[in-house]
C-alpha cells in the first residue's frame, strides 16, 4: 500500500459534478482529491477483503450471542429497542449495507476500528465517483469496487410490489446523495421508489404515511436508530407490519459497544483490538468512544499515564491503533459490505490521527 502523487484532471470538478457529486469541497477545502491516490498490490486486496468477510462473519454471531443471551442492555438498549432487536434478528430481516473502518499498514492483519452498519455514508464517492476516476485516468488497472453491482443483486431481496419510501435528511448534501444513489440503484433493479425527507413523514394513526398518505410500507431511512426511537411517534413502532432499511438489528452493530462484546466472545482474534467497558482493563495508549456517534464525533485518545480511569457508561474504550502515516497524513481504510459480502473499499486521509467527516476521501487502484 503506497501514497502516489497524481496529477489531476483540467475538468475534475465538472466531472464529479455531472455525476451528482455536489459535495467536492467542504468549507473550501478539498473532500475529494485527485492529486494523491493509493496503489495497492493484488495479493493485499485479497488480505483486505478475506478481513473484511471474517470480520462481517464475527459481527452476525456476535449479534446471535447477544439476541440468545438478551443481552441488549449492555449495549445501552432499554426494553423497548431490545424487543424490536430481538423480533427483527430472529425474523432474519435481511440487511443492505455497511461500512467497517479499518487499521491497516499493509504487514499486520488488518484491525477493525468500528462498523457503521445503519447509516454509512461515503458510499457514493466509493462506488461512482472513484470508478470513474479510475477509468479516465488509469484505465488498465483495477479497483477493489464492485459496490455498485452488488447494490442492484442485493436489492433483489427486498423486491416487492409495493414502492419503496427512502427518507434522509435531503437538505444535508451528503445525505442526500447517499439516499438518492441508493435509490437509483433500486430502480436499476426494476424496484417502484419514492423519495421524502425525515421531516415528511406521516402519522395517520394507524401506519407512517408519505405527503400523499399513502401508507409506507417499506422504508430505507438515512436516520440512526437511536435519533428514530427518540422521536415522539417512536412507541408506535412496535405495533407496524413496515419492513425497515436497515432492520432494526443494525442497532446493534452500528453501536460501538459491540466492540468490547466483540473482544469478549473472540478474544485475541488477530482482525480485533482489544476492547472493554473501562479503562482500566486495557493497557497503553487508549481511544474512548461514545457508543453512537458518527465521522469522529466525541471520540478521544488517552495517552498512557493520563488521569482517566474511571468507566463512562456511555463510552467504551479500545486499544489505540495508529492509523499508517502516508506523507503528512494518516489513511482509515473505509471497507465496505453489501449484503453479507464484502464489495470494496474507499480510502479516507486527515492531519490528525482521528477520521473526521471533513477529511478527504482519495482513490485508489491496484495492479
Amino acid at each position: 500500500m503506497q501514497r502516489e502523487t497524481c496529477v489531476e484532471r483540467d475538468d475534475w470538478r465538472g466531472r464529479v459534478e455531472a455525476l451528482g457529486f455536489d459535495f467536492h469541497t467542504i468549507d473550501g477545502d478539498p473532500y475529494w482529491r485527485e492529486d494523491v491516490c493509493y496503489r495497492f498490490r493484488a495479493a493485499e486486496i485479497d488480505e483486505l477483503e478475506s478481513a473484511t468477510a471474517e470480520l462481517h462473519g464475527l459481527c452476525l454471531e456476535a449479534v446471535d450471542r447477544i439476541v440468545g443471551a438478551g443481552r441488549q442492555a449492555e449495549l445501552g438498549l432499554d426494553d423497548h429497542a431490545a424487543r424490536l432487536v430481538e423480533r427483527s434478528w430472529r425474523a432474519r430481516e435481511p440487511a443492505l449495507y455497511g461500512r467497517m473502518d479499518i487499521a491497516w499498514n499493509g504487514s499486520d492483519p488488518p484491525k477493525l476500528l468500528e462498523y457503521n452498519a445503519d447509516t454509512p455514508t461515503a458510499l457514493f464517492e466509493a462506488s461512482v465517483v472513484q470508478w470513474d476516476w479510475l477509468q479516465s485516468t488509469r484505465p488498465r488497472a483495477d479497483q477493489f469496487n464492485s459496490i455498485h453491482e452488488k447494490l442492484i443483486a442485493r436489492w433483489k431481496v427486498f423486491s416487492t410490489s409495493e414502492k419503496i419510501h427512502f427518507a434522509a435528511c435531503y437538505e444535508q448534501p451528503e445525505d442526500r446523495a447517499t439516499s438518492e444513489y441508493l435509490r437509483d440503484t433500486a430502480i436499476q433493479a426494476g424496484i417502484v421508489t419514492a423519495a421524502l425527507d425525515i421531516e415528511d413523514i406521516g402519522w395517520s394513526g394507524r401506519d407512517f404515511v408519505d405527503l400523499d398518505d399513502q401508507v409506507i410500507s417499506t422504508l430505507f431511512k438515512l436516520y440512526p436508530w437511536e435519533w428514530l426511537l427518540a422521536e415522539p411517534f417512536a412507541q408506535h413502532i412496535r405495533k407496524l407490519a413496515l419492513r425497515w432499511i436497515e432492520p432494526a438489528w443494525k442497532m446493534l452493530l452500528s453501536n460501538k459497544a459491540i466492540l468490547p462484546l466483540l473482544w469478549e466472545f473472540f478474544p485475541q482474534h488477530p482482525n480485533l483490538l482489544p476492547s472493554a467497558f473501562a479503562r482500566e482493563r486495557l493497557q497503553g495508549v487508549v481511544v474512548r468512544k461514545p457508543r453512537w456517534g458518527r465521522e469522529g464525533e466525541g471520540v478521544i485518545v488517552l495517552e498512557s499515564g493520563s488521569n482517566e480511569t474511571a468507566g463512562d457508561a456511555a463510552a467504551i474504550y479500545q486499544q489505540f491503533s495508529e492509523l499508517p502515516r502516508m506523507g503528512d497524513r494518516y489513511a482509515l481504510i473505509g471497507s465496505w459490505v453489501i449484503g453479507d459480502e464484502p464489495a470494496g473499499i474507499g480510502m479516507r486521509e486527515d492531519a490528525d490521527r482521528i477520521t473526521r467527516n471533513t477529511s478527504a476521501f482519495v482513490p485508489h487502484y491496484f495492479e
